[in-house]
């Protein structure tokens, strides 16, 4: 038997500490979950993706009683995005969310399947994208999804 270790790299930030241009997308992210529907969990999750040209793209969850029907606020951006500006490859995505009580204190990360995607459009692009996750506490910055998705399954698996 061998045994593999595994580890992953995630810088915890205060708001203070961050870039400008990071700052920003957290803000549109924290703006863009005004913009979900969540009639059911009552958990409002925004996104917002920086594209190489700086244009941001925000998504929202949407809900829906016919469960799985809804989206996730980074799949929405993210589909969104590439179906306007495929020529365009995502730099950074922001990822904030708010309960009944306000925004989260710890961050939230992305569900499998949106990791999943995430993975997919860095095999796409060639390219990893920075991932901030906020919370009131501190900001997790994660410098591909690949840390957030260890052995992780892409194109070149299949042949």
């Amino acid at each position: 038997m061998k045994e593999l270790k595994i580890e992953v790299n995630i810088k915890y930030f205060q708001l203070k500490e961050l870039e400008a241009e990071d700052l920003e997308l957290i803000a549109e992210a924290i703006k863009a979950t005004d913009h979900s529907y969540a009639k059911y969990s009552h958990f409002h999750v925004g996104a917002a993706l920086r594209l190489e040209d700086d244009s941001i793209v925000i998504g929202a969850n949407q809900e829906n009683a016919a469960y799985p029907s809804g989206l996730c606020a980074e799949r929405s951006a993210i589909f969104a995005a590439q179906s306007v500006h495929p020529e365009l490859r995502p730099k950074v995505l922001a990822i904030a969310a708010r309960n009944e009580k306000g925004l989260t204190a710890t961050p939230v990360t992305p569900c499998g399947a949106c990791r999943q995607v995430i993975l997919e459009m860095e095999d796409r692009y060639q390219k990893p994208v920075k991932i901030l996750l906020y919370g009131t506490d501190g900001v997790y910055v994660v410098g591909s999804v690949k840390d957030l998705l260890p052995l992780s399954f892409v194109d070149a698996n299949m042949h």
